[in-house]
Formats: C-alpha cells, sequence, structure tokens
C-alpha cells in the first residue's frame, strides 16, 4: 500500500488503486510526466489549470532562485510588502477596466471566501446567490457557494444566507432578485464552469446579470480561478463579452504550476475601509509567490500575448478535433464544450444506450464510466486527464497553456481509439488494462437504443418492484456481451474489484396485462453481488445493500418490493428489514405452488407413481422446503427429509417440526374429507389408531411423526450422501450456494427439481447421469409474455415464481407483507394459486440447466430409463 493511502486519504487512495490511476510519478517536465519506470505520460489535466507552463517550468524556477540569491525576506508582515504591491500593480495593469485593488491570498477558495467578506462590507447585506451546478471551493463560505449537496452535508453547508439560481438563466436570476434582491451582497459566477462539466453561459448572461446586480444594488463577482490566465485563450474569460466585475477572484495559474497563491481583485466601490483593516492572512502576499505571480505574468503577457493567442488558436484545433469524434460517434459522445484549453466532453452513455442492461450503462449512471475511461486514456494510451467533480458525465481537458499543436493531435487520437471501444460496448477492452488480460478478437453485436415504458400514473395500475442479483459469475456475461471471452475467475476478479463502486440499479422495467385486463408496472432492481458474494459479506453490509435497493423501488412509485433471491436469504425471509416504508414478500408462497406443479408435471411426463415413491426435500426447514414438504405428504409413501449436516443435533430438532407441521395438515385435510390412497403416508397415519383432532397440541403431531418415521414413511436425515439415493423424488430449497447434489448420490431414474438459486445440482450431473431428470424449478409464464428489458437466462415473458408472486400482488393491488419468515400460510398459498391461474401465470415448458426440454430430450431419457431397466440379454 503507497504512503499516500497509509497516512494522507485511505478512502481516495483505494478508489485510485481499484481504477489504476495510483500512478507515482517521479519526474515532471513540461507536459509530460514520469513514473518509476521511465514511462512518460501526456498530461492534459494541468492540475485543474494550475498548470500554465507544465511541470517544473525553468523560468517559474528561475524566479525562485533569484529570491534565494538576494536573500530578500520572505514575510515580513505588517510592513509594505515590496513583492505583493509589484505583482498588485501589474495585476490592475492587465484586469478588465475598474478593478483597483487587490487583496491576496493562498489558494482560490480563500480569495473566494475575501470576495463574500469584501461584498457584506461593501453593501451591509448578507445574502450571496451563485449558479446550480457551481464550484467555488470547499472551505465553508466558498463551499456553501458550490451546488453540491455530496460535499456540503456533512459540514453543515450551506451556511445561512446562501443561494442558488440555475446558470446561465438571466430570467431565474431576475425572478430571485425580484423576491431577495434588498437582501443580497453579490452574486458569484464562473464564466466558465469548470467543476459542473465545462459549461458556457449564453451569450450576453454576463453582461444582464452584472446589469441585474447593479440594479438592486449588490455586487457582481467573477470568479476566474479556473478560466482566467489565458486557459480560454483570451487574458479573463470575462473578455469573450468585455464585461468588467466589481470583483474577480483568481489563482491557480498565478503561481505559475510551483507556487499556491490566489488573489481578489476589486473595484473602488466594493473595497472598503471596514474590509480592509478586517481580513487579513499570515502568508497572503508572501515574497515567494508573489515573485512566482510576477513571473507567471510576464510569461503569459509576454510578445503581445503571444502564448494565450496560441492556446485559442491551438484550443479550436482540438476543439474541432473532439467534435469530429463527437460526429463518428453520437451515440457515446453527447457533446463537446468549452474553449481555448478549457475543454470537456460529455460522455452520452446510460442504461439504454447498448438496448440491454449493461454494466457500462450502470458504470455511467453511477458516476463511474468517466473515472475507468480516464482510466484506460491514462494505462493504455498514455493520455493523463480526469471527470468533472460536479458534471460526473464529462471529461476535462485541460492541456498546459504551453501544449502543441502535435500534441493535441495525439489526444484526439487516443480518445478516439477509447470511443471506438465504447461505441460498441466493449468493456473488456475498456478494463482488460486492469486485469492484466491480453487482447482478444470478438465481433460485438450492433448496439441500439432501449426504449423502456413509464408508469401510466393511474390508480388502477398496480406497482410493484422486484430485487434481483446475479446468481452466479456466469450471470455477468449475459449483462455484458464482451465478458463472454473470460474465464469464471476472469469474471470473479473484475467483479471483485468493481463491486464496491456499484450501488443497487434499475435493470429492466414492464407493464403487465392480465388475463382480466388487470394492470400493474414494476422495476427490477438488481443488487450487484452474487449468492455467494452476498453470504461472504457482513451482515450490516448486505442488509445496507438490500435497503438502498427498496429505497430505490420505493422512490420508482413501487408500493409492494420482492426480495429475490439472496435478498431473502440475507434478510430472514424478510424478518430483518425493520420499517422499510413499502410492502414486502420473499414471492416463497407462489414459488411453492409453482414446485409442486413442475413435480406433477413431471411425474406424469414420466409416468412415476407417486403413492409409492419416497420423495426427498433437501433444505425441508427452509419456507420452501418446509411447505413443499407439507403438500406433497398427502401423496407419497415415504417422506425424507434432509437438513444441515453442520448442526446434525439442531437439524433434526427442526427437521421434526416440519415432519410435525405436514402431519397436523394431514390431520386437517382428512377432517376435511380427503381420502387418501393406499401406500401413501396419510393412510399410514390413519393405520396408527384414532386420527388427533385438527387443533391438537403440538406435542400430539410430533408423536405421530415419530411413530410414522419409525414405520418407515418418514426419514428425518442430515446424511445427504447416504439417505439420498433412495430418493425417486428430490426438490432442492437450500440456502447454500454449494453444488450438493452429485451423480453419486442420486438413484437411477431419479427426477430433481431445482429451486435454489445458485443451483444446487451440479451440471456434472447433465452428462454422467443420462437417466435422471433434472428440472429447473419455478419458472413461470407471465400472462401475455412481456419483455422485462432485462435478461436473466429465459425467453421473453418468462420469470422466476417468486418474480410472479410479486406481480400477482402488484395486480391484486395487495400491499401488506406477504410470505415473510419461515412459515408460510397455507391459505395464502392456494389463494396465490388460484389468482395466478386467474389472472393468467402459468407453469412454463419445464426446464432443465437453463434451457427448455424439448420433446427429443423427453425421448432419449425415457430410452435410457427403459434400456436401462430392461432384463439382460433383452437387447
Amino acid at each position: 500500500m503507497h504512503r499516500f493511502t497509509q497516512y494522507v486519504n485511505p478512502y481516495l487512495g483505494q478508489l485510485l488503486e481499484t481504477i489504476n490511476l495510483d500512478k507515482r510519478f517521479v519526474r515532471g517536465e513540461g507536459c509530460y510526466l514520469y513514473d518509476e519506470t521511465g514511462r512518460h505520460y501526456m498530461d492534459f489535466v494541468a492540475a485543474y489549470g494550475a498548470l500554465p507552463f507544465g511541470f517544473n517550468p525553468p523560468e517559474i524556477w528561475a524566479a525562485l532562485h533569484e529570491v534565494q540569491t538576494s536573500l530578500e525576506p520572505s514575510f515580513v508582515q505588517p510592513s509594505a510588502l515590496e513583492a505583493a504591491g509589484e505583482l498588485a500593480e501589474k495585476l490592475v495593469a492587465i484586469a478588465p477596466e475598474g478593478l483597483r485593488y487587490v487583496t491576496f491570498a493562498n489558494s482560490g477558495t480563500e480569495a473566494v471566501e475575501a470576495a463574500f467578506k469584501a461584498a457584506r462590507a461593501a453593501t451591509g447585506r448578507m445574502a450571496i446567490v451563485s449558479g446550480t451546478n457551481s464550484f467555488h471551493g470547499k472551505t465553508l463560505g466558498a463551499l456553501s457557494a458550490t451546488n453540491r449537496l455530496s460535499y456540503q452535508k456533512a459540514f453543515g453547508a450551506p451556511l445561512p444566507h446562501f443561494y442558488k439560481v440555475e446558470y446561465g438563466n438571466i430570467e431565474a436570476l431576475e425572478a430571485y432578485f425580484a423576491e431577495k434582491g434588498s437582501e443580497t451582497a453579490a452574486f458569484i459566477m464562473e464564466p466558465i464552469q469548470g467543476e459542473g462539466g465545462i459549461v458556457m453561459p449564453p451569450a450576453g448572461y454576463m453582461a444582464a446579470a452584472k446589469e441585474l446586480c447593479h440594479k438592486h444594488g449588490a455586487l457582481f463577482i467573477l470568479d476566474e480561478i479556473q478560466a482566467g490566465m489565458g486557459r480560454s485563450g483570451y487574458l479573463w474569460a470575462c473578455e469573450a463579452e468585455g464585461v468588467t466585475p466589481d470583483i474577480m477572484v483568481i489563482a491557480k495559474s498565478l503561481g505559475g504550476g510551483l507556487i499556491p497563491i490566489g488573489a481578489m481583485l476589486a473595484t473602488e466601490e466594493a473595497y472598503t475601509e471596514e474590509f480592509a483593516t478586517k481580513h487579513s492572512s499570515t502568508f497572503a502576499g508572501n515574497t515567494l509567490a508573489c515573485r512566482v505571480g510576477l513571473r507567471a505574468v510576464e510569461l503569459l503577457t509576454r510578445d503581445n500575448q503571444a502564448l494565450i493567442r496560441q492556446v485559442a488558436e491551438n484550443g479550436a484545433f482540438l476543439r474541432a478535433g473532439l467534435e469530429e469524434l463527437q460526429r463518428k460517434y453520437p451515440h457515446v459522445l453527447k457533446q463537446v464544450r468549452g474553449r481555448g484549453y478549457m475543454l470537456g466532453i460529455e460522455i452520452g452513455v446510460d442504461m439504454d444506450t447498448f438496448g440491454r442492461t449493461s454494466l457500462l450503462g450502470v458504470m455511467a449512471e453511477q458516476e463511474n464510466l468517466t473515472p475507468v475511461l480516464s482510466s484506460y486514456l491514462l494505462n493504455v494510451e498514455g493520455l493523463r486527464v480526469a471527470p468533472t467533480l460536479n458534471g460526473a458525465a464529462v471529461i476535462r481537458i485541460e492541456p498546459p497553456l504551453i501544449a502543441t499543436k502535435e500534441q493535441c493531435q495525439r489526444a484526439i487520437e487516443s480518445i478516439g481509439r477509447m470511443l471506438e471501444h465504447l461505441a460498441v460496448g466493449n468493456m473488456f477492452e475498456l478494463v482488460r488494462h486492469l486485469m492484466g488480460w491480453e487482447a482478444r478478437p470478438q465481433t460485438l453485436p450492433v448496439p441500439h437504443q432501449r426504449v423502456l415504458p413509464e408508469p401510466s400514473g393511474t390508480e388502477d395500475e398496480g406497482r410493484w418492484a422486484f430485487l434481483v442479483h446475479p446468481v452466479d459469475l456466469r450471470n455477468y456475461p449475459e449483462m455484458e456481451d464482451s465478458l463472454k471471452v473470460l474465464t469464471q475467475d476472469e469474471i470473479r476478479d473484475v467483479t471483485d474489484r468493481f463491486n464496491d463502486l456499484m450501488d443497487p440499479f434499475i435493470a429492466g422495467s414492464t407493464r403487465l396485462v392480465a388475463d382480466n385486463g388487470k394492470t400493474a408496472f414494476g422495476d427490477f432492481v438488481v443488487i450487484p453481488r452474487t449468492a455467494q458474494q452476498l453470504m461472504d459479506m457482513p451482515s450490516d453490509q448486505s442488509m445496507a445493500l438490500v435497503r438502498k435497493g427498496v429505497e430505490m423501488a420505493v422512490a420508482r412509485g413501487a408500493k409492494i418490493v420482492g426480495l429475490g433471491a439472496y435478498t431473502s436469504v440475507v434478510t430472514k425471509g424478510g424478518l430483518r428489514l425493520k420499517d422499510p416504508g413499502v410492502a414486502i414478500t420473499t414471492g416463497n408462497s407462489y414459488t411453492v405452488v409453482a414446485a409442486v406443479d413442475s413435480v406433477y408435471k413431471a411425474v406424469t411426463e414420466l409416468g412415476t407413481n407417486l403413492h409409492d415413491a419416497t420423495f426427498a426435500v433437501v433444505g425441508a426447514t427452509g419456507s420452501i422446503g418446509r411447505s413443499v414438504s407439507i403438500l406433497m405428504a398427502e401423496e407419497i409413501n415415504r417422506l425424507m427429509l434432509i437438513g444441515n449436516p453442520a448442526r446434525p443435533e439442531q437439524s433434526r430438532k427442526r427437521l421434526l417440526k416440519v415432519a410435525a407441521d405436514a402431519v397436523q395438515h394431514l390431520v386437517h385435510v382428512y377432517h376435511e374429507g380427503k381420502a387418501f390412497a393406499a401406500g401413501t403416508i396419510g393412510a399410514a397415519m390413519l393405520s396408527l389408531g384414532a386420527v388427533p383432532a385438527a387443533d391438537a397440541d403440538a406435542a400430539v403431531f410430533e408423536q405421530v411423526a415419530l411413530a410414522l418415521e419409525a414405520r418407515g414413511n418418514l426419514i428425518i436425515t442430515v446424511d445427504i450422501d447416504a439417505m439420498l439415493p433412495l430418493a425417486d423424488l428430490v426438490v432442492t430449497a437450500t440456502s447454500t450456494a454449494d453444488e450438493i447434489i452429485t451423480p453419486h448420490n442420486l438413484k437411477f431414474g431419479a427426477a430433481v427439481c431445482d429451486i435454489s438459486r445458485p443451483p444446487n445440482v451440479s451440471r456434472a450431473v447433465k452428462d454422467a447421469r443420462p437417466d435422471v431428470l433434472v428440472i429447473d424449478g419455478g419458472v413461470v409464464a407471465v400472462p401475455g409474455l412481456p419483455d422485462f428489458h432485462w435478461k436473466f437466462g429465459f425467453e421473453q415473458g418468462l420469470a422466476y415464481a417468486c418474480m410472479c408472486e410479486t406481480m400477482i400482488l402488484g395486480l391484486l393491488h395487495h400491499y401488506e407483507d406477504t410470505s415473510i419468515g419461515t412459515d408460510l400460510n397455507m391459505p395464502m398459498i392456494r389463494h396465490l394459486k388460484k389468482a395466478g391461474a386467474e389472472l393468467g401465470f402459468k407453469l412454463a415448458q419445464l426446464r432443465s440447466f437453463d434451457r427448455p426440454l424439448s420433446d427429443e430430450e423427453w425421448e432419449r431419457l425415457a430410452a435410457v430409463r427403459t434400456r436401462e431397466l430392461s432384463p439382460a440379454g433383452d437387447d
């Protein structure tokens, strides 16, 4: 770990390490930086404009050495500061006409603070108004004028008397002054917003804003900290419109790339005795900084501002090249903005750009894409650029003012190669430098814009959302085509790197129209972690992710939210979600319906006699396993309940409770008139003697369960390898991400319904055991087969049963907690089965290992089973 990360800023350091922006530069010269290997990088950030002459400019160093040689004193306040006076005189001479006095500071944000104090002293008013998306610094007053809540919240900003208006909208400013003009000391604006995304106001805005200020007795402050001193192609950016402010703040370039210094320039009217005698700074106006400032001004103004005229010319060339790229890649490069050497390219990628749920789109919407693109340009192209802080979709291009046309051309070519990969959604190429992967040729589909439906907003339309997550690493290539060339280990590496940068996101939306005409609109909210990753996370972190997903769903208008897969597991079936502010369902009740229906359908296809069958439930103590055990007990010969081997004694107690619940259910349906077929557990129960009352004590049902265990109609075990080979039918419904069903622990001709996600059945079963039928449980056809605008491994219109429960509840406007915890409600299961059928939900064609089972596959299965069961010599 670098010392910067250890001792300076561990949070920023870790972020830089994640995206390989943590270069250790050991030398800087002109427009180039050099790392410890000797590789050079062309720097087009220029410290956000603070390196006008590049790194280590000889002329600036010479100014410092001259101070050293002359022994001119550095800090001699209070006295008549010679260097400060000379620099102030020079600045007034080259500043917009009317600016008369200079107050020095140590940085740009300190200069802004001085400007606010001067304005308040001059007007006797307190209010300061600034533009939206503005950035004026991070000290408390400047931060209050900055329009970024994430920077302000922790520090009690904005302070009172700070207001915002839409940047560039003169009508908004006029409306503000109409309301608060008599309270306002000053309006501050950037002539070109830097951190806001390189944004320029409409022509004439600055002049109109100044006029409004003066009309209402307020001062007009221009923040030229980044745009000033030549960067815009003018000495001062306000020169482009011929506007003179009442107060102007400068910094960055004034230090020549070596020394921090800032300054506030004010007119006579804006500069008062009250301010002058009350504002001071120990280090401001020191000799070293001012001598450097004098040399910087000299270099900028030399030969009739030749360097600045070169910036204007080369900047126009650079912008033209970037605009040509925008015309070539309009779907990913939205806009080129700025002037001179203060340019920005706005990346126009979102979740819909590539016609699918794309990780690149997710990164863009969560403000992580431009850092990754900047990392690509740095590490692959050797070009150093950076995102803007407020305009997170914008990459700033701010070379040192000494950058040549040839260097600009090289930057255009590098950015073009980056856009070539981005245009086709090639995440692999954009991140392989982070992972150390070699290039791999691949052909990607042509991207097309996706358009998601929007809710109607009517009261009769139900609203729901469902939380999903990648079941395992195999799901990631479904979201990002370019990752299909990766191995499982490589996918794990890239997800481990990016997971901490990704929050929940909306992957798709759909409108359902049921067979009876009811409608409901829903969103699929992705929790960007696999099942194993959710299980391995500290519980507080996994819960925080799930809560964030629920909050996103609620913000979108959901009135019931389904917890899919391991979002249900980590929340203990929703029980740990305290006061989520919305109705919650795990979807487990309808999953039970679909699982039982799948078993019956498979049994029918195979010709299995349930009354003679041993039925095993792996994960029988979970909510789904418990309910499937209870319902199937009505028709089978023997019930095998398999629990967690890690805690055998505890597992037996819990499994015995499930067995007792199954007995209670049998008693209940018997008293309702159910007749049990010969050979079934129910018939065995009747043979024990008097049937208990339906409301008997729980201990009575447990005793019956023990008696059935003694007779062999009930098996309670944690030894899956020893006992599972006795089972004809198997349902897996566990919370483990492991493959616990293997070719070696299955009976010949067994049928397995795997509800667990990730699957509990090893893929090795498919090849090694052609006699075994493995079906993916809980897959349902949604009425009308709608497009969910997101792929999770199914054909259009198919969904997991847990999703369908959420949809059904949304269609019914049943906005109450449902299927919470482990003890599912049998009446609710029956209600959802009936309601689902009425609405048009149907069990989908049986699937095996994520693919529909075709007629040919059924025939092959039957042939293998028949051949193996035939007496020897029949071939």
